[in-house]
């Protein structure tokens, strides 16, 4: 047997021992790593890196070869860039296409252009850290953690098929690559393989689900030139409720929530040019700009909705992102989300040498705690907006008027930008639901 060590913050032992073993069958490998993360998308990249800047060694695991535009988001909070800022990643994604936003006006059917331009506000000085949301291509944001995650070392595995987790006292992922069946053995696993997880799955953590009424769609567009490129606007009008997501140079990412009746309204080429015309609204300026825009990506449906788990880790593994829950993608939320995931992880796993489940229940109570807020406030927001029936028009006009008389009411939206934690625990209960809406109906608890 031949041992190469390569070394790491914590001491030799254990980290990144590759053992040149007699192979079970043709091609089998055996390798030894500090933490194995499978999924290298924006979460695993990013906590890939950062764990390596500390000098574990890090194995990702990724089923892609290639990313490619699926319709992700494309949005980023501003709570969620200071913690891209915190893992290292901020300039690199301002280098390389990361676009803020200055200004947000909501355009609605129950404003006029000009009322809705007297509530405009801006985004300079709502977060110490970052100017605005930051706007970029989903498949740049991986692109660019993945390359930096390398860069810090990480050992990337691409193409991998066939994965087989077992967690406990001695962790080990099985997988597929290059043709040859690999175990890797390590300290810890890593879940960051998005919304069907199979790490979640193969160990055995329970999902909840909330009920699916509405889907969202997105589509990136081109040539909207016309569109002034530091202002996003989200409202609804008529049967959807739209988003507008500026990323310079005349791209823009749209997104639209619409009831669901069985089927998807807006899918393929001919859903991307439904969805353009969708977007021709009179009350919204320049958005014939959007309407007359050249799609350059996909046009897909997936379900506006919420789900969690209660308890993302066991003893040997812990999820982050998409694979630990997610938010209804109204809100945008996803990479902010999947951010604070990664850095609160790494910060424990890096400031702690014993990785047992019970280092991570500030992550877990962290987390329930702030998917509790979100959840409530997806809510809210597709109470609403994105309910269209004549009795949620109504509810929705009286809505409108308690917050004008009582600005104090729509507060709440603001934790979508400078995170759930903001703001005071009253925003988030059955009684401010209530004074709002005048009903708790709709609220996903």
């Amino acid at each position: 047997m031949t041992v190469l060590i390569l070394g790491g913050a914590l001491g030799p032992i254990g980290l990144g021992v590759l053992y040149d073993l007699p192979p079970h069958d043709e091609g089998e490998r055996m390798e030894s790593f500090d933490v194995a993360i499978v999924g290298g998308g924006l979460g695993g990249s990013a906590l890939g890196g950062y764990l390596a800047r500390a000098g574990l060694d890090v194995v990702v695991l990724e089923r892609l070869t290639a990313f490619s535009d699926r319709v992700r988001g494309e949005w980023m909070a501003p709570w969620g860039a200071a913690e891209l800022k915190k893992l290292g990643l901020y300039e690199r994604f301002i280098t390389n296409g990361g676009h803020h936003l200055a200004t947000h006006i909501a355009y609605d059917e129950l404003l006029t252009p000009d009322e809705a331009e007297a509530r405009a506000f801006s985004f300079g000085g709502l977060h110490p850290d970052v100017p605005g949301p930051l706007c970029m291509e989903h498949v740049a944001m991986q692109d660019e953690a993945l390359a930096q995650a390398i860069e810090a070392g990480v050992d990337v595995r691409r193409g991998v098929s066939k994965v087989e987790v077992t967690a406990g006292e001695q962790p080990r992922v099985l997988f597929e690559h290059d043709g040859a069946r690999c175990e890797a053995a390590c300290r810890l696993i890593v879940g960051a393989d998005g919304r069907t997880s199979a790490v979640r799955r193969q160990l055995g953590i329970r999902m909840e689900e909330a009920p699916i009424d509405h889907l969202i769609a997105g589509l990136l567009v081109d040539g909207a030139e016309g569109w002034p490129e530091d202002l996003q606007t989200i409202g609804k009008c008529g049967d959807i409720h739209y988003l507008v997501f500026p990323q310079g140079g005349g791209k823009i990412r749209i997104y639209a929530d619409y009831a669901y009746s069985g089927a998807a309204r807006f899918n393929g080429d001919e859903g991307a040019q439904e969805l353009l015309a969708a977007f021709d609204m009179e009350p919204v300026p320049h958005s014939d700009a959007v309407a007359n825009a050249r799609p350059i990506g996909p046009c897909r449906s997936f379900p506006s909705q919420d789900a969690w788990v209660d308890e993302p880790c066991v003893e040997g593994a812990v999820l982050i992102g998409d694979a630990a829950g997610y938010n209804d993608p109204i809100l945008g939320q996803g990479l902010s989300m999947t951010l604070r995931d990664a850095r609160m992880v790494g910060e424990l796993m890096t400031q702690n040498d014993a990785w047992r489940t019970s280092l991570f229940e500030p992550y877990v109570d962290e987390r329930r705690e702030r998917l509790r807020r979100l959840r409530y406030l997806a809510s809210f927001v597709t109470t609403l907006n994105a309910r269209f029936g004549p009795e949620d028009l109504e509810r929705r006009a009286v809505a409108f008027q308690r917050m004008a008389d009582n600005p104090t009411l729509g507060m709440v939206y603001l934790a979508a930008f400078t995170g759930p934690e903001s703001l005071p625990a009253e925003c988030f209960t059955e009684d401010f639901y209530a004074s709002v809406f005048g009903t708790t109906e709709h609220l996903i608890r």
